[in-house]
């Protein structure tokens, strides 16, 4: 991007005003941060806040070191200095175009400054061209007058694909992206791998495009069959989905056993005594079923039909009586 100074002189209803900026070329005539200053009389900070918003964008909000030796390299010296976006809300010094805290590391007060003399230093000015700690910040009064320093932003209307905060910088700005996002104008999506499930039933919703950042995948099982692992995954700013892909394994019953004097012949679909499983009883010669001649494995993990299959005599044989059988369960 290349980047050239354009000098303006603005001039706005009833006060005069100039102004500054370092404008890229850009596609989608997106401008540059422009700094301005009231070049003719002064205004208490609620009064500069509202001359900066009708006329700009908001009081300047110092993004780093970089921007104060600008400032106080370009602009010129005024003995009431400036008023920036710095304001006490609720104990808290606060930059008030965001609503952000101010950060240890993003202090530039003076020596012995915020010192709130009188308990009512509540606004912050900036130090242009003093001859001591020039660039540096000094908490004063709300009500005093001085001039209004503004910034008109580029981040504006819909920059960074709505899915990152635009942070302005000297003559350009920069998009730092959400979680998920990526790309210059945050406008490439996190993927994540496509899910291809085996015996597993799945429905998925995809906000961004197909296996990509939120995407979510919920999963069931076939009747007979139980889910093992989690029931709905969803894909991760990390590219990872939240958990393993699920199986389904078929629903198992109590494992049955021959009667005495008898066989258990049994097929088994999905695994021994697992859902489908069916299973034939049958006697030796001489001996008569008393009861199912087969079970079935049912998706309620239970044999069907219930009770015993046991072996007694056959009536054509009553000299034979068999020892007590043990029914299966």
């Amino acid at each position: 991007m290349l980047v050239f100074p354009l000098w303006e002189t603005f001039v706005g209803k009833g006060a005069g005003l100039w102004g500054w900026a370092f404008t890229p070329c850009a596609r989608g005539g997106v401008s540059a941060w422009t700094y301005h200053y009231s070049d003719q009389g002064d205004y208490t900070w609620e009064q500069a806040r509202n001359y900066c918003q009708t006329f700009f964008t908001d009081l300047v909000a110092i993004q780093n070191k970089q921007e104060i030796k600008y400032l106080n390299e370009t602009l010129p010296f005024h003995g009431r200095y400036y008023w920036i976006g710095i304001r006490k809300l609720g104990g808290t010094w606060t930059w008030v175009g965001t609503r952000k805290a101010l950060t240890k590391e993003a202090e530039n007060w003076a020596d012995g400054e915020p010192n709130n003399r009188r308990s009512n230093q509540d606004c912050v000015e900036i130090y242009i061209k003093r001859q001591w700690e020039s660039g540096k910040w000094n908490d004063e009064p709300c009500n005093r007058k001085k001039k209004a320093l503004c910034y008109r932003a580029s981040c504006q209307p819909f920059p960074c694909s709505q899915r990152g905060e635009c942070v302005e910088t000297i003559g350009s700005y920069r998009c730092e992206c959400y979680p998920g996002f990526h790309g210059p104008e945050c406008e490439d999506v996190v993927q994540c791998t496509k899910l291809e499930p085996k015996g597993v039933s799945m429905n998925c919703s995809h906000p961004y495009g197909d296996f990509s950042y939120n995407s979510t995948c919920v999963f069931g099982c076939q009747e007979g069959f139980e889910r093992r692992g989690a029931g709905m995954l969803r894909c991760l700013p990390s590219q990872q989905w939240s958990a393993d892909t699920p199986t389904c394994t078929a629903i198992t019953c109590p494992v049955l056993s021959a009667p005495d004097r008898g066989e258990l012949n049994c097929s088994h679909l999905h695994g021994d005594f697992a859902f489908g499983s069916t299973c034939a009883f049958s006697c030796q010669t001489g001996f008569a079923l008393m009861g199912s001649e087969s079970r079935e494995c049912t998706n309620s993990g239970c044999h069907w039909p219930w009770g015993d299959s046991r072996i007694f005599p056959s009536l054509l044989d009553p000299t034979v009586w068999p020892c007590s059988p043990q029914a299966p369960t």
